[in-house]
């Protein structure tokens, strides 16, 4: 059969056609899959923010909110690294390295696996495996699981395509490169595989890492590639600061001080039906004095310190805000999945018992009351407002009672339009990020095995099936759930929670709370309750046998006398 040119013209365009369909249906399979971005604070409280019943304008959270599913029984980690460790890999913490936190190590756990204090090679991230199935993977802002001279340990070697991440636990906000404590020297930066000499002029920690996050979200989206993005603030780790221009944003707005302020966050989340509007006034821990006991002098600094928290929260907001506009104005914010959460309580501990850093802090900046928030000063929280700040719940960051660990989370997810403005009570935790962020973009984790090595398998679980609405529970009610950093246990089964704690925080004994009843954790019910204490003793002794938790042989970190504050 022979064909004139009119028949390989039509034959060619045909092809042509055919082609343009298969390149469009790839396209759009590529554009199907979802975009992640992980948006963490650093020691936010639960009731920090507007719509968890805080006081602090945090407009761009709040609509989030609105557009998602807000949780009132979230658990992170007790502290900043152990918890960060466990979201990237849906693994337990001492599994990750984090056992404890690097440098906080007792006689009896140096060495240990699962002790590293950093992140070890028995887990696997879950950006590394979106980098595998072809994501663009990137992170900004706060790393904190390994030090800046520990290279093969750095973002970019653990699952990120760009990265530019603060390494230590927290520094000063500003280009200065303020370190954390005397001893690190110079705060370390990281950006890719090169360690930074220096910050940007105007730069402040907030906004450029946002900057950071538009950029290489810009970058995949340049490339046709879904993006995992994983904005890590540290706002409103202390020192606290602020620029010039908002350093008064709140100026007279806490002058009544932390105990009015308890309450009013109290009345607010039980309008929100956060908390049972049966709930009274939990008693203030007894390293917090009474405001009004407190001198007038102190009182100002007192303000002043939460001033600026708040301020350095409303900016926090001000820019997670940039980075979802950019996402509209882009198409692809309908297509995102978003997760917030704050990665432990509020921070009530002070630093400054902590080697010489007390000297240092004065030495070497400037605290006046004028001069609180800014580039040369160095302010913390104050345990009266960390008070507040996890309002109902007991104690702060770094204890494994509920203030110390249950979080802010907000999860937008457009695929399930019922599931919009509304809190749920469901128990999530940390360890169910990981796997719910892989389930989602259909990427399956590998188990026990990855690049020739054995790794530990996720214990988080999925919310997928939740978010969905396949399902209509996250747990099983008989879920066990286990802590432990410094010592201090906890574990939570049903509404029974029993808790450990050396003295002076708790009794150096189990104690045993009915939460549905107590979530203050007010009243031990372990003599009343033996049996329920009994069975999750048992729990606990299984977790920490599967778990190899070792029990730090003396107090360390957070758990040492130094640590302990009273705002006088």
């Amino acid at each position: 059969m022979k064909f004139n040119g009119y028949y390989i013209l039509c034959f060619t365009w045909i092809f042509y056609i055919v082609g343009c369909i298969h390149n469009d249906d790839q396209n759009h399979v590529e554009e199907g899959r979802p975009n992640i971005l992980l948006i963490v604070a650093d020691d936010l409280g639960f009731t920090d923010l507007a719509s968890y019943g805080g006081e602090i304008n945090t407009p761009n959270l709040t609509a989030l909110a609105k557009e998602g599913i807000s949780f009132s029984s979230f658990y992170s980690g007790p502290t900043c690294s152990p918890a960060r460790s466990m979201m990237l890999t849906g693994v337990d913490s001492h599994r990750t390295g984090f056992g404890t936190m690097h440098g906080d190590w007792a006689d009896n756990q140096l060495g240990l696996r699962g002790y590293e204090g950093h992140l070890n090679h028995d887990v696997v991230t879950f950006p590394k495996l979106l980098e595998d199935e072809g994501y663009h993977t990137s992170m900004a802002g706060k790393w904190h699981l390994s030090s800046p001279k520990d290279e093969q340990h750095w973002p970019i070697h653990r699952g990120f395509t760009r990265s530019f991440a603060m390494m230590q636990g927290g520094a000063g906000h500003f280009e200065d490169m303020q370190p954390l404590l005397k001893p690190i020297g110079k705060a370390g930066y990281v950006e890719d595989n090169a360690v930074l000499d220096s910050l940007p002029k105007r730069f402040y920690s907030s906004k450029n890492y946002a900057d950071k996050a538009i950029k290489y979200i810009t970058e995949s989206q340049k490339e046709k590639k879904p993006f995992f993005h994983y904005l890590s603030f540290t706002a409103p780790h202390w020192p606290l600061q602020v620029p010039d221009e908002f350093i008064d944003l709140y100026k007279g707005e806490y002058d009544d001080g932390y105990d009015v302020l308890t309450k009013s966050m109290m009345t607010s989340a039980k309008q929100l039906g956060i908390i049972p509007q049966s709930m009274s006034l939990p008693a203030l821990p007894p390293n917090v004095m009474p405001w009004n006991d407190l001198p007038s002098a102190e009182k100002l600094k007192a303000i002043r310190s939460m001033e600026i928290y708040a301020a350095m929260v409303e900016r926090m907001d001000h820019h997670i805000g940039r980075v979802i506009q950019h996402l509209k104005e882009t198409d692809s914010y309908d297509n995102t999945l978003i997760i917030f959460l704050s990665d432990n309580g509020a921070e009530g501990n002070s630093i400054m018992g902590y080697i010489n850093t007390q000297d240092w802090v004065d030495e070497s900046f400037d605290n006046s009351l004028q001069n609180m928030g800014r580039l040369n000063s160095y302010v913390e929280l104050g345990t009266g407002w960390a008070t507040a700040s996890t309002a109902p719940f007991k104690w702060y960051k770094a204890f494994t009672s509920e203030g110390g660990m249950r979080v802010p989370a907000i999860i937008k997810y457009s695929k399930n339009k019922k599931l919009k403005d509304q809190f749920i009570t469901q128990i999530a935790t940390v360890l169910d990020i990981a796997p719910t962020c892989l389930d989602l973009a259909g990427v399956t984790h590998p188990g026990h095995s990855y690049e020739g090595r054995q790794i530990f398998p996720m214990t988080g679980k999925s919310i997928v099936p939740f978010l969905s609405g396949d399902s209509t529970f996250i747990y099983e009610d008989e879920q066990v759930f286990a802590f432990e950093l410094f010592g201090r246990r906890g574990i939570r089964k049903r509404n029974w929670k029993a808790v450990w704690m050396e003295k002076p925080y708790g009794t150096a004994q189990w104690q045993l709370y009915d939460l549905d009843s107590d979530l203050s954790q007010e009243k031990d019910l372990a003599k009343s309750h033996p049996a329920i204490l009994k069975e999750l003793l048992d729990d606990w002794d299984m977790y920490a046998k599967e778990n190899n938790v070792t029990l730090p042989d003396r107090p360390t970190a957070y758990a040492t006398e130094k640590f302990w504050r009273k705002d006088k």
